[in-house]
């Protein structure tokens, strides 16, 4: 199996820009559909972009399209996720997934593996 830990989160200001990391350990990344969901306080955790397994599709929830993209280095083991133009409403914890699935997942259900998650505060 797969462990993931998230880093990169933090403080930032309406506008600013902060780039989270997944680190995988255990086996390869590659081996795995990958995905980025966050969860505010009070909300059901949330769907934000996700990765193919072999890396040739991704797909990015309408809410953060054109602000964040979902990238992967195989050679890090690591999965990306890249956070541009950073809003209020992006505040959330984020957490990574890896799955078995071949495509882009979208549902958190079809998630194996998780990370602890990761702080995203943005202020206005």
């Amino acid at each position: 199996q797969v462990q993931l830990v998230e880093s990169g989160g933090g403080l930032a200001q309406a506008g600013g820009s902060l780039r989270l990391s997944c680190a995988a350990s255990g086996r390869t990344i590659g081996s795995y559909a990958v995905g980025w969901f966050r969860q505010a306080p009070g909300k059901e955790r949330e769907f934000v972009a996700a990765m193919s397994r072999s890396g040739g599709s991704t797909y990015h929830a309408n809410s953060v399209k054109g602000r964040f993209t979902i990238s992967r280095d195989n050679a890090l083991n690591t999965v990306y996720l890249q956070m541009n133009s950073l809003k209020p409403e992006d505040t959330a914890v984020y957490y990574c997934g890896a799955g078995r699935s071949t495509v882009v997942a979208v549902p958190a259900r079809t998630y194996d593996y998780w990370g602890q998650g990761t702080q995203v505060t943005v202020s206005s």
